[in-house]
Formats: C-alpha cells, sequence, structure tokens
C-alpha cells in the first residue's frame, strides 16, 4: 500500500541511489520524509534544548575535582535528539535541525544585546547582574556554533554512514560510534572557545575530560530510552519504510 509522503522526498533514503552504491545490509536501510508527521515536534524540542542549555552554560560549576558547565545538566539530550533525527530521517534532516538552532541562537544572541545595551528603566537596579551573566553569553554562543556545527554533523554523518553499510541492525554500534567522534570534537572545540583563559590550568584539562567522558556516559545511560523513542517514531511516521516491504 502506497504511503501518502514518498520517502524519495528525502534523498538519503535507500531509493535515492544506485542499488549497486550500497551494501546489501545498506538496501535495508530507511529513512523517512522531513515532512513526516513528527519531524517537526523533534526539531521544535532540539531547538529548545540547545537554547535553554547555552544560557545554563554560563555558569561554570564546580563539584570538588570535577569542574563543569550549566549545559551539563540539558546538553547531552540535543545529541540524543540528534541521534533520533539523524536515524529516522537522515543526514540532511539532521543538518536542517542543526542550522534552525544555530539560527534561533543567533536570534536569541541579537536579542540580549539589544536588552543589555538598552538603558535600564526607572527602579530596575539588576542591570549589573544582568551583564554579568547574559554579557558572557555571546562567547558561550560562538563556542557553541563552532563545536556544536562540527560536533553534531559529523555525529549525523557518522551515524548515516554506518547505518547506510550495516543496514536497521546493531543500532547501539551508530549510536556510539556517532556519539565518540560528534562529542569529543564538539567537547573541544566549545571548551577552548568559551572558557580557555577564564578557567584555569589542570581545572581547564579536567573541564574538557570531563565533559566528553560525561556527555557520552549519559548516552550510554540513556541508550534504552533512545532506542524507545527511535522505535516509536518509526513505528508511527508514515513515511518509514523498509524497501520491500508491504
Amino acid at each position: 500500500m502506497s504511503k501518502k509522503v514518498s520517502k524519495a522526498e528525502n534523498s538519503d533514503g535507500p531509493s535515492s541511489q544506485g542499488s549497486g552504491s550500497l551494501s546489501p545490509a545498506g538496501r535495508l536501510a530507511a529513512f523517512a520524509s522531513s515532512r513526516g508527521r513528527y519531524y517537526a515536534v523533534l526539531l521544535a524540542v532540539f531547538s529548545a534544548v540547545l537554547i535553554i542549555s547555552n544560557i545554563s552554560a554560563t555558569k561554570v560549576i564546580g563539584f570538588g575535582p570535577i569542574v563543569t558547565d550549566g549545559g551539563a545538566f540539558l546538553f547531552p539530550i540535543a545529541y540524543i535528539l540528534g541521534d533520533v533525527i539523524s536515524e529516522v530521517y537522515g543526514f540532511k534532516a539532521a543538518r536542517k535541525a542543526v542550522i534552525t538552532g544555530f539560527g534561533l541562537q543567533i536570534l536569541a544572541t541579537l536579542v540580549f544585546w539589544l536588552v543589555l545595551i538598552s538603558p535600564p528603566g526607572p527602579g530596575y537596579e539588576n542591570q549589573d547582574a544582568f551583564a554579568a551573566v547574559l554579557g558572557f553569553y555571546p562567547r558561550i554562543v560562538a563556542a557553541s556554533l563552532v563545536g556544536y556545527f562540527f560536533g553534531q554533523l559529523l555525529n549525523s554523518y557518522v551515524l548515516v554512514a554506518v547505518k547506510k553499510r550495516m543496514g536497521e541492525q546493531k543500532l547501539w554500534v551508530r549510536l556510539l560510534t556517532s556519539t565518540g567522534v560528534g562529542e569529543f570534537v564538539d567537547t573541544l572545540l566549545f571548551c577552548i572557545i568559551a572558557f580557555a583563559g577564564v578557567i584555569p590550568g589542570l581545572d581547564f584539562i579536567s573541564y574538557i575530560v570531563f565533559g566528553f567522558v560525561y556527555k557520552v556516559a549519559v548516552e550510554v545511560v540513556l541508550m534504552p530510552v533512545t532506542y524507545r523513542v527511535i522505535k516509536l517514531v518509526k513505528r508511527h511516521e508514515p513515511s518509514y519504510e523498509l524497501p520491500g516491504a508491504q
């Protein structure tokens, strides 16, 4: 029975490539159309998580010898959502999500900057506190834009490439492989741009190492949830169908 939305609308689907360019396993890999039922919802949540995380990241947090930032509480979820989008909808859809999130980040930065330079009104006595927190936000956004652009795109690219080679099997392999590559690049670039010269010496090294290990650990711990979400989206997304399925 034909679907209302064709997989051919998403160029990451197997139907968009010659069968000779894929391995036998790769021919069993499917991708839904980004015009599908749930893509817009995932995109909205993804963008919200990204913005909230980067505002939270303006505060450096220390738990004993462990140094991190406020974004650690929510930011790993952005990678999990990126995995869901990449696995179900393909690389182009994931790239669209990244670009959309970055555009909203730039908008947020512009709004905060305009609020910051506007003169405080009568009775408002928190200008210095506002500037101390959100005045640092543009640097956080710059770090996020660079780190997340390369990290998330690499994460999506690796996940989709492994899926096309291995097919639908062993989802955990592509989740861990893509996360390891993406999170390492993201964490390294973000930490250097955002906090080089702010966090001193060995604390800075600890910040980078802990940030990477923590984000990967969160992905591993939440992998059963990621599996469940991906399975549900695939099952209920009308445009997701394996080649040859009836």
